[in-house]
């Protein structure tokens, strides 16, 4: 050993971290690797236990501490900043001298992002290249899967959001009525349900054509969500059906201006292919108060009653369901004080 230490460009090939000390505990040499994460300061020439932090085994005060943890691994660090942190092994030379080799360990990717270090820093049969590369290769892979997985999420959250839409109109649909429905159910706040059906428009369809009714239902979508408060919910849940849940509803003169706002905006001429599409809207609401313990057929059976009362009263009206609708004739117009509301 004595005789390799003569050469040292053996052991800078061999051990490109290794550290040669001398018996008082200083640093007689430093292989070229080592050295290199200190290119402004020579480490020959300095106390080792000044240069490096031993931090385990921690009864390591001195030199002589040091030459009786021979063949223990020691973890130390360097004591100034960027504060590296190696693992070693120290070998005792008969001479006094000692040999300590040094690695990163599972600190190598710190060490080549800080170092700018290359696979010529290191031996030739040295472990820590491929650590490397195989770090290097998980996080590819990771971020590979981060991408997919972000992908997948993107594709979920689109694939959701048209299950819950109406494709012509770009509502909500009747499933997205549902559950929203189910949600305030189960919350028992206080809120309100417009069922909202188009007057004459099987006429527009069997005159002008589905293209016409397409069109005129593009336009009705349109005007009910500009009618309708940012909080409230429109959705297509027919042919020419429509539904409007309006969250926070503390007073019926809200619903009044909401159903009556869109009676007169859908009583407006649209323009299509040079012919003019005219319908109107026959509205059925209910009023559900807070606390009150319903389910979700009843409040749309409790609509529909309404609409059809209001469709009965002569169309174009806004009609709010009372339990006595349901006594009323088949065909006839409700008797007068049960919440009809004309545009």
């Amino acid at each position: 050993m004595t005789d390799l230490l003569e050469n040292a460009a053996v052991l800078d090939v061999l051990c490109p971290m290794h550290l040669v000390l001398t018996p008082t505990g200083h640093i007689h040499h430093a292989g070229p690797t080592i050295q290199k994460l200190r290119p402004d300061t020579p480490l020959a020439g300095q106390r080792f236990l000044e240069a490096f932090a031993v931090k385990r085994p921690r009864t390591i005060r001195g030199m002589d501490d040091l030459r009786r943890a021979a063949d223990i691994k020691l973890h130390l660090e360097f004591h100034d900043a960027p504060r590296t942190e190696f693992k070693g092994v120290l070998v005792p030379l008969p001479d006094g001298r000692m040999i300590v080799n040094l690695s990163f360990g599972i600190s190598i990717l710190d060490g080549v992002r800080d170092y700018s270090l290359t696979n010529a820093d290191f031996a030739a049969t040295d472990l820590a290249i491929e650590m490397l590369y195989l770090m290097e290769a998980k996080t590819a892979a990771m971020e590979a899967s981060r991408r997919l997985n972000l992908r997948l999420q993107g594709a979920k959250i689109a694939a959701e959001e048209q299950a819950f839409t109406d494709t012509l109109t770009g509502l909500k649909n009747r499933r997205a009525l549902n559950t929203v429905l189910e949600r305030l159910i189960a919350t028992r706040e206080a809120f309100a349900v417009m069922h909202i059906d188009l007057d004459y428009f099987k006429a527009v369809n069997d005159t002008l054509g589905h293209a016409a009714g397409d069109h005129v239902l593009q336009v009705v979508a349109r005007a009910m969500v500009e009618e309708t408060r940012r909080t409230d919910m429109v959705a297509r849940v027919g042919g020419d059906e429509f539904t409007v849940v309006l969250q926070d509803v503390n007073s019926d003169d809200v619903l009044r201006r909401v159903g009556q706002r869109i009676i007169n905006r859908l009583e407006e001429p649209i323009q299509f292919d040079g012919e003019v599409c005219k319908i109107s809207a026959s509205i059925g609401t209910v009023w559900i108060q807070g606390g009150q313990k319903l389910t979700m057929e009843n409040i749309l059976a409790d609509a529909d009653v309404a609409l059809y009362a209001s469709k009965h009263a002569g169309r174009a009206c806004q009609t709010f369901y009372t339990p006595d609708l349901r006594d009323a004739p088949a065909n006839g117009t409700p008797p007068p004080g049960r919440g009809v509301a004309r545009g």
